[in-house]
C-alpha cells in the first residue's frame, strides 16, 4: 500500500491548519461536481447549465462525463494532500488559484456564453479566487504554534 500511499508528511507542514481543512472541503467541492457530471443522465448540461441539447448531444453529454472524470480524481488528489501530505498544501492551493483565475477569465472574458447565463461554475469561480488567495496566504505563514521560540 505504501507504493500508492506514502508516509504522511503532515509533521512538515508549518502553516494554518484552517489552510488545510480549507482544502480538504475544496477537495470535496471537486468530487460533488464530478459525480454530477458523470452520473447524471445529461451530466447537467441542461438541468443545471442550461444549455441547448438540440444540437449533438451526445457529445455535450460526453464532455461533461470527461470534464466529471477529472474533477473526480482531482478532488481525491487534493482531499489526500489535505488530510495526508499537507506539506503540499500551499502548491495545491495555489495550483487552485491559477486554475480559477483561467476558469474566471474564460467564463466571464474570453468565452462569455452567448445566450448571457452562466452556469454555477462561473460564479463560484469568482467567488472562490479571494477565498483560496486567503487560504494561500494563511498557508505559507508560519503557524504561530509551530514557530520556534526566539531566544531572549
Amino acid at each position: 500500500m505504501n507504493a500508492f500511499v506514502p508516509p504522511s508528511t503532515n509533521i512538515h507542514y508549518r502553516g494554518s491548519r484552517y489552510s488545510a481543512w480549507f482544502l480538504a472541503f475544496y477537495g470535496i467541492g471537486w468530487i460533488v461536481p464530478g459525480m454530477i457530471h458523470s452520473f447524471l443522465p445529461d451530466g447537467g448540461a441542461g438541468v443545471i447549465a442550461g444549455l441547448d441539447l438540440s444540437h449533438n448531444p451526445t457529445m455535450i453529454f460526453g464532455m461533461f462525463a470527461w470534464a466529471g472524470a477529472t474533477q473526480i480524481a482531482h478532488g481525491i488528489v487534493t482531499l489526500l494532500v489535505a488530510l495526508r501530505y499537507r506539506a503540499l498544501v500551499p502548491l495545491f492551493l495555489l495550483v487552485s488559484l491559477i486554475e480559477r483565475l483561467l476558469l474566471s477569465w474564460s467564463g466571464w472574458v474570453k468565452h462569455v456564453p452567448v445566450s448571457g447565463h452562466h452556469p454555477p461554475e462561473h460564479y463560484a469561480s469568482l467567488i472562490s479566487l479571494p477565498v483560496i488567495l486567503l487560504f494561500l496566504w494563511l498557508s505559507v505563514r508560519r503557524s504561530r504554534q509551530t514557530q520556534p521560540e526566539s531566544p531572549e
